[in-house]
């Protein structure tokens, strides 16, 4: 790479450069911002930030003794990804996707009426709990669907597709209890990130929040949002993309080359990881304009293409191609509900006591939570 010239930090024997990477990032998220500012990527990726300005936008740096390309977990690979993923387009598109729009309504019900919940466990203890719970949820919907069509939600298709008679379609219960904890994990974590912070934009953005009320009111009423009322949130729409620019949940994801392969002006050998962030992409000046870091929701109100100046890839939250997120449309419909349903029954602000300290633990997060004060309505 570096004789097509790539460049970036000196391979150092056995780590890499990872030793770099980890002490730059303890020093840049070991403690709080000194303001509310949205320029979060020099905190969450600071090497990247760092090499970028010394190396340019295309920079090859080594995880180990494994080169990455660095362009400005839960995955599978090949056939089994191909076909895992026909299953789960089928449940997180159209009717499927409005038929879970009910439980979303109930759970944020439930959620509205107060609850606390504890996150502070460490995930690798709850593995094995976590892998017994699922077997056991499957091995319930079996028995109840084993003489009847399944259910058509996503357990369903993946219950089907392990009855399959064509081997080469059906997948074990392995599969299946990977395919729920990504959902859970990747699913979940992704749209709490997204209220996260949204609520919190909302919070310090006060005529936003009450543009995006009066429009709720306006659809809605008093009464729970329905699948057509979602699809004409327009504002709303507008806010959650913005918040999905300024807090990409995941900021950088992986990508492998299994042979070799031109992209652009550069010919990528076999085995490299390449390393795209989206929240590069989403904080460049020279796509989103000189008010980058500002809250900003009316950059989207013709669009995405029209906001990205017709470069439809600088938008990337869920990833963009054949491997986008294929739980996009799910989260960005269950975020709306939950802002809706909020907005029907509070006004809210931002607490004193609030700490700007974003944190990348697997998602982007806010590292003490972001307290708000609630008025009911």
């Amino acid at each position: 790479m570096r004789s097509q010239g790539i460049k970036g930090p000196s391979y150092k024997f056995l780590h890499g450069n990872t030793k770099e990477i980890y002490a730059m990032r303890a020093q840049s998220m070991g403690r709080p911002m000194d303001h509310l500012s949205h320029e979060i990527l020099p905190r969450i990726l600071p090497h990247i930030h760092s090499w970028v300005n010394i190396y340019g936008r295309n920079f090859l740096n080594w995880y180990g003794a494994e080169a990455q390309l660095v362009e400005t977990g839960f995955r599978n690979e090949g056939d089994k990804w191909t076909k895992l993923r026909k299953l789960a387009n089928g449940v997180f598109h159209g009717e499927s996707l409005k038929s879970m729009i009910p439980a979303m309504i109930s759970s944020t019900e439930q959620c509205s009426k107060g609850g606390k919940q504890d996150d502070d466990k460490e995930s690798e203890k709850l593995e094995q709990g976590i892998r017994n719970c699922i077997v056991e949820i499957i091995k319930k919907r079996d028995q109840e669907t084993s003489n009847n069509d399944s259910k058509k939600d996503f357990l369903g298709e993946l219950l089907e597709a392990s009855r399959d008679n064509n081997e080469e379609n059906r997948i074990s219960l392995n599969d299946m209890v990977d395919e729920c904890k990504t959902f859970y994990f990747a699913g979940h974590e992704t749209t709490t990130s997204l209220l996260g912070w949204t609520v919190l934009l909302l919070a310090v953005h006060s005529d936003w929040q009450e543009k995006a009320r009066a429009e709720v009111f306006e659809l809605c009423g008093e009464t729970n949002p329905t699948p057509d009322s979602i699809t004409r949130l327009k504002t709303m729409n507008m806010i959650v993309e913005e918040s999905l620019r300024l807090y990409s949940p995941v900021p950088a994801m992986k990508r492998k080359v299994k042979k070799e392969v031109r992209l652009g002006e550069m010919t990528l050998p076999s085995n490299m990881e390449l390393y795209i962030s989206p929240l590069v992409v989403h904080h460049d000046p020279r796509i989103w304009g000189a008010d980058v870091h500002r809250f900003k929701p009316e950059r989207f109100e013709e669009g995405i293409a029209k906001a990205t100046n017709n470069t439809l890839a600088a938008f990337l939250p869920f990833g963009f191609g054949p491997r986008t997120c294929v739980g996009l449309n799910f989260a960005i419909v269950e975020a709306k509900i939950a802002l809706a349903m909020i907005l029907q029954r509070f006004k809210f602000e931002l607490s004193p006591n609030y700490v700007h300290s974003p944190i990348q633990l697997f998602m982007v997060r806010p590292q003490h939570g972001v307290q708000i004060i609630l008025e009911s309505l």
